[in-house]
C-alpha cells in the first residue's frame, strides 16, 4: 500500500503522533530506514519505547485504539501488533484481531516484532498452529513470513520438525523477506536439533539460494561448534547458471 504523505495526517489517537514525535529519535530513524526499503514513513521511535506506550495503551481503551489507530507512521503498525499481541483477551479473539491485522504488515520488522510479541502461542499451540497453516501456503510474501516467523519463535520444539521442514520445502516464492525467513527458521531449528536438522539440510527441496542461506546463518551462531561449523561449509551447493539472488531476480 502506497502511504500518503503523512506531516498532516491524524493518527485517530488524540496526541499519539505529538508522543511519538517526542519519542522519536533522528539518528535511529535515519538508521532504521535504510533497514526499511520501501517503508517512508519512519518517525524514529525505538521498539523498547513503543512496548512501553504499548503498554499504557493496553491499560486504557485498547479497543477503541485498536479501532481508530490509522497508518499514518510506520510507529502506528507496530503499535497496532503489540496491542494486539498483548492486550487481555480470548485466544479466539486474538486470532481473529491477529487476522484483522495480517494486511497491516508491509516490512520484516513489523512482521518480526509482532511475530514475538504473540506469546499466546505458548499457551495455545495447538490453536496456533492450526491457524498458520494456510498462512504457510499464501501468494503474499508477508503473510508467508509471518507464518515462517512464527514457527522459528515458538514452535521450534521436536513434535513440530517434520511438520515445519515440509513447509519450508513447499515454500517456493521468489521474494527475499521470504527466504531469509525460511533460511533463519532452518538455522534456529539447527541450534535446537542438530542432527534432525542435519539430515533435514542432506534431503530438502530448498532452493539453492535458501539453502545455502541458512548454511551460512548457521555458521553465524555462537551456539554450533567450530567443527560442525566446517561440516556444514563443506556442504554448499554451487550456483546453477540460472540461479535466483533471493529477489526474485536472475
Amino acid at each position: 500500500m502506497e502511504k500518503q504523505n503523512t506531516e498532516k495526517q491524524n493518527t485517530g489517537v488524540p496526541g499519539l503522533t505529538e508522543r511519538l514525535r517526542e519519542l522519536s529519535d533522528l539518528k535511529y530513524r535515519d538508521f532504521h530506514s535504510k533497514l526499511l526499503p520501501g517503508t517512508e514513513n519512519v518517525m524514529g521511535v525505538r521498539t523498547p519505547e513503543l512496548r512501553k506506550l504499548a503498554k499504557e495503551i493496553i491499560k486504557g481503551d485498547w479497543e477503541t485504539f485498536l479501532e481508530e489507530n490509522d497508518r499514518a507512521w510506520y510507529e502506528n503498525d507496530i503499535l497496532q501488533g503489540l496491542v494486539t499481541a498483548g492486550a487481555k483477551m480470548t485466544p479466539e479473539e486474538r486470532l481473529r484481531r491477529v487476522r484483522a491485522f495480517l494486511p497491516r504488515i508491509e516490512n520484516w520488522a513489523v512482521c518480526d516484532i509482532f511475530c514475538g510479541s504473540l506469546k499466546d502461542a505458548e499457551k495455545y499451540p495447538e490453536l496456533y498452529w492450526e491457524f498458520l497453516k494456510p498462512y504457510v501456503q499464501s501468494e503474499k510474501p508477508y503473510e508467508i513470513r509471518f507464518a515462517v516467523v512464527m514457527l522459528l519463535s515458538h514452535f521450534v520444539k521436536k513434535e513440530y520438525l517434520q511438520d515445519a521442514f515440509a513447509y519450508f520445502d513447499g515454500i517456493h516464492m521468489d521474494h527475499y523477506y521470504v527466504r531469509m525467513a525460511v533460511a533463519w527458521a532452518v538455522s534456529v531449528y539447527f541450534v535446537h536439533f542438530p542432527e534432525e536438522t542435519y539430515q533435514y539440510l542432506r534431503e530438502n527441496r530448498l532452493d539453492d539460494w535458501t539453502y545455502n542461506k541458512a548454511l551460512q546463518k548457521i555458521t553465524e551462531s555462537y551456539r554450533v561448534s567450530p567443527e560442525t561449523k566446517g561440516q556444514i561449509r563443506a556442504m554448499k551447493r554451487k550456483k546453477s547458471g540460472n540461479h535466483m539472488d533471493g529477489r526474485g531476480q536472475i
